[in-house]
């Protein structure tokens, strides 16, 4: 008994051998126990900070962090918007800035949200945008949609025409 023991131990061993094992990586989309969320808030932002800071950084990078920031749930510290708008005209990527600060505005949530919070992050980094020469997407015309067409039978919903404004031009009925 002792022997067939040991004759499959040696098979499992040398069937472990044989075959060669795969690194694997966690999925991105799967953060459960994330570290970088339990962090403090001023830890959280020197980390995005001192990453966008960087003199070496490229576009890729740059790409990547601000992503990465995109990913978790908070709004960005004027802080972080003032070196993440530096590191986009470090790379000179004028589109990267703009969209960054719109997924910040759409990241605020409500248009009472937007108003304050948005508002509050566009005054502080005012002096950073006219010193390298940025638009926020309202100076560009990208509040509002371009072609945005009210018709009631299609799927959007009604609040939208409230949003843009619809509902206090004459004759509007939804």
């Amino acid at each position: 008994m002792a022997s067939l023991t040991r004759a499959v131990t040696r098979l499992a061993t040398a069937g472990r051998q044989a075959v060669r094992s795969i690194a694997t990586t966690t999925p991105v989309s799967g953060h459960g126990d994330d570290v970088m969320e339990k962090w403090p808030a001023d830890k959280f932002d020197n980390h995005f900070i001192n990453y966008l800071n960087r003199p070496e950084i490229d576009g890729w990078e740059v790409r990547k962090a601000l992503t990465e920031l995109h990913d978790y749930d908070v709004i960005p510290d004027p802080k972080v918007v003032e070196a993440g708008l530096r590191a986009c005209r470090r790379v000179n990527d004028f589109a990267l800035a703009v969209r960054f600060l719109e997924a910040i505005k759409i990241k605020c949530g409500s248009q009472k949200n937007r108003d304050t919070i948005y508002g509050y992050i566009v005054k502080q980094v005012e002096p950073v945008l006219k010193e390298l020469g940025i638009d926020t997407p309202e100076q560009l015309g990208y509040g509002e949609p371009e072609f945005f067409v009210p018709q009631p039978e299609y799927w959007w919903e009604k609040k939208w025409y409230k949003d843009y404004g619809y509902d206090k031009q004459p004759n509007f009925q939804i």
